[in-house]
């Protein structure tokens, strides 16, 4: 969806050429959106995560004292360009190449870096660290873990980390390269870390029941 982590393809490398290939034959909202969308739905699709999303990072940033934004499998970077239009520093970054060539085509503020959501390092926390439709294309247990795991390393003391699935109690199968997990799976993992279940906001889109669950660093 809006961003590219390792999907339903057997291995990291297979699905690094899966997000390449789809980037690749798709526009820049479709290619990170919904496929089955026309670019008019698209539009309409990213605005409304977008504004469901920035009530939920705050209008705390100014020039002395911008929030520190983390975007985890930002795709072509939409999200990252609009939160760096928003006065926050923004770093970004995906593993398809294919993905960050039109990123940084665009500009726009955001430092993009190439990484898995398992692979990325920072010598600072962020105040907000971002997911974006990614983590519900990682099908094995095991990188899902140690991606949630990274993210909630970079996030600091009373920082937030915004990521999205839906807020189901059983684990939900979509297709060939989702897998939603129930969010009680997400607050076992990431409670023990320090982190607590803060909120959901759901997209609101048609029947998509995907939405934003924040967790907040507490310790």
């Amino acid at each position: 969806m809006a961003g590219t982590a390792m999907a339903g393809a057997g291995s990291s490398e297979a699905a690094r050429g899966y997000w390449d290939t789809r980037h690749r034959d798709h526009d820049d909202l479709a290619s990170g959106g919904h496929i089955g969308l026309d670019r008019a739905g698209n539009e309409i699709f990213y605005a409304l995560r977008l504004g469901a999303l920035l009530p939920l990072i705050g209008d705390l940033a100014d020039e002395s004292a911008p929030l520190f934004v983390l975007d985890a499998g930002c795709g072509k970077g939409h999200f990252a360009r609009a939160l760096a239009r928003c006065g926050h520093r923004v770093d970004a970054f995906d593993p398809s190449e294919e993905a960050l060539a039109h990123a940084r085509a665009q500009g726009g503020g955001p430092r993009y870096g190439t990484a898995a959501l398992d692979e990325w390092r920072s010598p600072w926390p962020y105040d907000v660290v971002l997911c974006v439709d990614v983590l519900f294309h990682v099908l094995d247990d095991e990188e899902w873990r140690a991606g949630l795991r990274n993210l909630a390393s970079l996030t600091r003391l009373t920082g937030r980390l915004i990521l999205t699935d839906e807020d189901t109690a059983a684990r939900r199968p979509r297709g060939d390269y989702i897998v939603h997990r129930p969010t009680g799976e997400y607050r076992a993992l990431l409670e023990p870390l320090g982190l607590r279940h803060t909120g959901f906001t759901p997209y609101g889109f048609r029947e998509n029941e995907v939405g934003f669950h924040v967790f907040t660093r507490i310790r």
